[in-house]
């Protein structure tokens, strides 16, 4: 199954103050530009969804605007995979600096077994580093033109494929596979984090 990895970058980085967290350099890149070599390992091809293109000019990537703006997470989920020419879209946020390729192609290879292939960790379903499939969209418009804004609350009704914790554990602690930067706290441990793992 072609699966299109979609970074999200629509957020508007309130608690980073107005700083497009996607932007910070950590471990000598930028976060972007982690996320983005760790989806380049796996996938056949990339897209941002933003909505301020100007900012991600530099990756010299295709980009989209949200469909139904100011939807939030969900929103930009569907965006992603509306645009997607691959069958599938690995959708994850912007900001997660340790991204793992091994990881990512844990969820990619079993995309063809699902709509939604997604990790769990604890009672946690992590939404922005799952794999969505095209059969996710009417469902998806549904609960946007309604304001049902949480991502979970269509799951029911498509096919979901869990990945146990114990498995992403295999190659990386969760906790830091999944971390994201919102807050200047989170982006000092993440720099922590980046001197240690080198």
């Amino acid at each position: 199954m072609k699966a299109t990895g979609v970074i999200q970058a629509g957020g508007r980085s309130t608690r980073m103050g107005g700083r497009p967290q996607a932007l910070i350099e950590l471990g000598g890149c930028r976060i972007i530009e982690r996320v983005l070599a760790a989806l380049t390992a796996v996938v056949d091809d990339v897209l941002i969804v933003t909505n301020t293109p100007e900012l991600y000019a530099f990756l010299k990537l295709p980009m989209v605007a949200d469909v139904y703006p100011d939807r939030g997470s969900l929103g930009g989920i569907y965006s992603g995979l509306k645009a997607a020419p691959g069958e599938a879209a690995f959708t994850v946020a912007c900001d997660m600096p340790f991204l793992n390729p091994d990881v990512v192609r844990l969820v990619v290879a079993r995309a063809s077994q699902g709509d939604i292939v997604i990790p769990r960790v604890g009672h946690q379903l992590e939404t922005m580093h799952a794999a969505y499939a095209k059969a996710c969209l009417p469902h998806i418009e549904e609960r946007l033109l309604a304001g049902q804004l949480k991502i979970v609350e269509f799951f029911e009704r498509v096919l979901v494929v869990e990945i146990a914790e114990a498995d992403v554990a295999r190659f990386r602690d969760p906790r830091v596979v999944f971390m994201n930067v919102n807050t200047p706290d989170e982006l000092e441990r993440a720099r922590g984090l980046a001197t240690r793992l080198g």
